[in-house]
C-alpha cells in the first residue's frame, strides 16, 4: 500500500519541492498540503495521511501545537517536524508531544524519503548523537515514577531503545526473540503512556537511563 503523506509548511517553495519528491517515489503519494497549523489539522482529518511533514513554526498554529493535537487523535498520523536548526527547543517539545522525529529543511532527498518510510513503520527517527544534544540543552530534570513500574527486562529494553537500537538489535543484545522484544515494547508504551518509540527515547534520556556526556 502507498504511504499517504501530508505536507504542511507556510513556504510554498518548500511544499512544492517536497510534493515533487514524494510523488515521484514509488510507494508514496501526497494526499494534501497545508500552509498553516489549522489547515494541517483540517487536511489530516479529511485525508487521513500516514505521515505528516510538519513545519515546526507556522502562522496561526505552530507545528508544535498541531503535533500535540495530532498525537492525541486515536490512530492519528506519524509526524515528522521540519526545522532549520537541529538544536531547536520547538523540536524537543515536538518530540515530547508525540512527533516521530525531525528533519532539517535542507536534508538531502534520499534522507527525506527514508525518514517517511521509518515514520510510517512506527519507528523513531532520532540519531542518538542529535538526541543527546537536544536533551542536554533543553530537557529539565525529570523523574517519571512510571519507569519504576517497568520490569528489569523492560528497563533494559528501554535503555537499548534510547541508544537507537532497532527491535532486531535489541533481541540480539538481550538474547531473546524479536517477538519477545515487540511484547516488551508494547508493555513499555502502555506503562509509560507513550505514543511511540520517539517518546521512549526522550524518556530514557530524561530519566538518566541513557547517559549524556
Amino acid at each position: 500500500m502507498s504511504i499517504r503523506v501530508l505536507i504542511a509548511d507556510d513556504d510554498a517553495t518548500i511544499r512544492a519541492s517536497l510534493n515533487l519528491l514524494v510523488d515521484s517515489e514509488p510507494g508514496m503519494s501526497v494526499v494534501a498540503e497545508a500552509n498553516d497549523g489549522h489547515e494541517a489539522l483540517r487536511m489530516a482529518e479529511l485525508h487521513r495521511p500516514d505521515v505528516v511533514l510538519l513545519d515546526v513554526q507556522m502562522p496561526r498554529m505552530t507545528g508544535l501545537e498541531a503535533t500535540r493535537v495530532l498525537a492525541e487523535r486515536p490512530g492519528g498520523p506519524h509526524v515528522i517536524v521540519l526545522t532549520m536548526f537541529d538544536l531547536d527547543d520547538y523540536v524537543y517539545e515536538a518530540l515530547r508531544a508525540g512527533a516521530s522525529g525531525f528533519l532539517l529543511k535542507n536534508s538531502p532527498p534520499p534522507e527525506v524519503l527514508r525518514a517517511i518510510r521509518i515514520a510510517a513503520e512506527g519507528n523513531a527517527l532520532l540519531a542518538p548523537e542529535v538526541t543527546k544534544r537536544l536533551i542536554s540543552r533543553f530537557a529539565p530534570a525529570r523523574r517519571d515514577k512510571r519507569v519504576d513500574l517497568l520490569t528489569t527486562r523492560e528497563q533494559e529494553t528501554l535503555v537499548l531503545i534510547g541508544r537507537g537500537l532497532s527491535n532486531d538489535e535489541v533481541s540480539q543484545a538481550l538474547f531473546v526473540t524479536p517477538t519477545t522484544v515487540r511484547t516488551y515494547v508494547s508493555r513499555i508504551l502502555t506503562k509509560l503512556g507513550a505514543r511511540d518509540r520517539a517518546q521512549l527515547v526522550v524518556i530514557a534520556y530524561e530519566n538518566g537511563l541513557v547517559g549524556i556526556p
